[in-house]
């Protein structure tokens, strides 16, 4: 795959997806959208791959929409913004469903878009000096419509109503309090940290089983209390089928430890 906006190196187990513009401060455009989307569905079509890694490179994350990108939107007419919002959309599915974990490396702000890149993640390891989350969109006159779901089934709507309406920027202890951020470390131990969750994640979890737990938390919203338990035991009695299942359950009556 060629890519023009991105990074994509997988090693070990694990696909790292780096925004590639610190020109711009890793700013989104439709370019960089579709790239992304991309190696999301790429990553998770390689049985390869067991955890995917999202981060920036330079000293943002991602700041948002691109200014060259936002200006070709203000000419569009309803069905082009409209076509254009889907791809949006598609693209922050894409990564609230895959069905491997995917962690978000915050090294900088993280801003509109780019927070939403962050909250539709699983993990979200924060940098304590200089990373940021907000959702400005309201002090330029537009709503971020797309990322709030996002934001919303990550940390409740009463704490996503706070930062939509006021638009301001948190930092990452902020972030982390209201659990928009998974941990917070120094600068220095990000990498270190990321690790170590990498390491957990693919030795001691069988992907088959954190795929499900995904799935069942992502469908989970929007039923009622009956549907809900139905669906839970439905996927609980799924997982009991699962090879993975069995040898899990194998290893643990045998007191043996299974290697994923």
């Amino acid at each position: 795959m060629s890519f023009t906006r991105i990074l994509y190196t997988t090693a070990d187990r694990t696909t790292r997806i780096t925004l590639n513009r610190p020109e711009k401060r890793n700013a989104l455009d439709d370019v960089m959208i579709q790239e992304l989307t991309t190696a999301i569905v790429s990553a998770g079509r390689d049985q390869g791959v067991k955890v995917v890694v999202l981060s920036g490179n330079g000293p943002a994350f991602c700041a948002g929409a691109d200014l060259a990108y936002l200006r070709r939107v203000a000419e569009y007419d309803l069905e082009q913004n409209r076509m254009d919002s889907e791809r949006l959309a598609n693209l922050f599915r894409g990564i609230y469903e895959l069905r491997k974990p995917i962690v978000a490396v915050v090294n900088g702000p993280a801003l509109a878009g780019g927070c939403g890149l962050a909250s539709a993640c699983d993990f979200v390891i924060a940098s304590a000096e200089h990373a940021s989350f907000g959702y400005p969109e309201v002090r330029i006159g537009f709503i971020p419509a797309v990322v709030t779901l996002f934001l919303v089934k990550r940390i409740g709507e009463g704490r996503a109503r706070e930062l939509v309406l006021r638009g301001n920027v948190i930092s990452a202890k902020a972030a982390e309090e209201i659990g928009l951020a998974s941990m917070v470390v120094p600068r220095a131990k990000v990498s270190e940290a990321c690790d170590r969750l990498l390491e957990d994640l693919i030795v001691r979890n069988s992907l088959t089983a954190m795929g499900l737990c995904k799935e069942t938390l992502s469908k989970l919203h929007g039923l009622n209390f009956i549907d809900s338990l139905e669906f839970g035991a439905n996927m609980n009695a799924a997982a009991r089928m699962t090879p993975d299942c069995k040898r899990g359950l194998t290893g643990f009556l045998r007191k043996e430890k299974t290697e994923w």
